[in-house]
């Protein structure tokens, strides 16, 4: 029989807040974390506008050895993981570090480090390339870093599925749990601050908006006039634990993760299956996992990117698996606000999704004025809605096909 599985710890780092409490207060009231990027100068390309991590002092969370040993992409999971094992009050004084597993992911990796190190290299020769470089340009640096920090000796290993890689570590934690592979995982995904070849790179596939003179209004999930993603920078990390565990501890249970589902469109590189199979089984998968039915799911969070494509296809694989059902579910997406922080979207919009149970309130689509023709759902435009929440579906879709859902339901022990 499979273990009860549940959330004990949250923590963020997000363009809209860099922690629970602000993430929250800016999703219920709309906030826009998208602006001209100033981390490097973005002048000349068809897209100048991101969604940059604000207002995170990293001198408050690292010594200056370690903020030098980390990439950007690390530094924010290992702050919302700190975030997390602060809340969960996790003592490894008092734990089997064998039981204690890490399973975090990243999609970019570490392409400001190899792109700086590169000129260095390229200038100067290879005694002026960084002695951090050989692992902290990895995409298992945040694992690695995260497990040391905790001193979790269990199962650990790193996902990198683009923006569903968050789902797919959450989904493969909760599996090491409900299997008897471990009692505690901290798992998630990060995106560190995005480059100019990061930039150029979906620029290059028109994917981006290039609505540079309106940068707050660039993201715009299932509206008409979208024209494109937002790219962002964040984490999400969660505590997992065995319902046991938790109780044993006397851990605040936050909510269950009830249900995982996860397949591959086997379809093209960037273009979801038009005929949204894929999307479908996944959302099938993790609500039959969940030991229930379309029509007791409450909310769901949508991958909702802001592409032509995207929306187009999460629409179609909504309606189609919830029937007349679908336009009576909210269905938002966070990412018109957030950006799309890639492989940190599906662990930060879970903890939306487990924020707004507790909260009982879905948050807004914000931008979202004209729905696109056959767009006939309730997509929360631009204000937040009170609801009766209990189990909430979260979608990730990513770049080659990659399917994740996840459900989480309201606790009851």
């Amino acid at each position: 029989m499979k273990k009860r599985v549940v959330v004990t710890g949250m923590g963020v780092v997000t363009p809209i807040g860099v922690s629970i409490e602000t993430f929250w207060e800016n999703v219920v009231r709309g906030v826009s974390g998208v602006d001209y990027i100033r981390a490097f100068d973005a002048d000349g390309f068809s897209t100048m506008i991101g969604a940059e991590v604000k207002g995170l002092d990293l001198d408050e969370w690292f010594t200056v050895k370690e903020k030098s040993r980390m990439e950007t992409f690390t530094q924010y999971a290992v702050v919302a993981a700190r975030q997390a094992i602060s809340q969960a009050k996790l003592d490894m004084g008092k734990l089997d570090p064998y039981r204690v597993g890490v399973i975090v992911g990243t999609g970019m990796g570490g392409t400001r480090l190899i792109l700086e190190n590169h000129q260095q290299l390229r200038l100067h020769g290879y005694r002026k390339v960084s002695s951090y470089l050989a692992f902290a340009s990895l995409v298992d640096a945040p694992t690695s870093e995260i497990s040391i920090l905790v001193g979790a000796k269990g199962k650990s290993g790193t996902w990198s599925t683009a923006c569903a890689t968050g789902n797919n570590c959450i989904g493969e934690g909760c599996r090491a749990i409900q299997y008897g592979e471990a009692d505690i995982m901290i798992v998630g995904g990060t995106e560190g601050q995005f480059t100019p070849i990061d930039l150029a790179s979906f620029c290059k596939i028109k994917a981006l908006s290039t609505r540079n003179e309106s940068p707050q209004e660039a993201s715009r999930p299932f509206d008409k006039d979208r024209d494109g993603f937002v790219v962002g920078a964040g984490s999400g990390i969660l505590v997992l634990e065995s319902e046991e565990s938790a109780k044993e501890r006397g851990a605040t249970i936050l909510a269950e993760v009830a249900g995982y589902g996860s397949t591959t469109d086997a379809y093209h590189v960037t273009a979801p299956d038009p005929e949204a199979k894929g999307a479908i089984m996944a959302m099938k998968k993790a609500i039959l996992d969940a030991e229930l039915t379309p029509a007791d799911i409450d909310y769901i969070n949508a991958h909702g990117s802001s592409t032509r494509l995207n929306d187009q296809i999460e629409t179609l694989a909504i309606k189609s698996l919830f029937g007349q059902d679908a336009k009576s579910i909210p269905v938002s997406s966070i990412k018109s606000m957030t950006g799309h922080l890639l492989a940190g979207s599906g662990s930060v919009e879970l903890i939306a999704c487990i924020l707004a149970l507790q909260h009982q309130i879905v948050p807004p689509t914000i931008n979202h004025h004209q729905p696109d023709d056959g767009f006939d759902l309730n997509y929360v435009p631009n204000e937040a809605q009170t609801h009766t929440l209990r189990a909430v579906l979260n979608n990730s879709f990513g770049f080659g096909g990659y399917n994740a859902c996840i459900v989480v339901k309201e606790w009851q022990g």
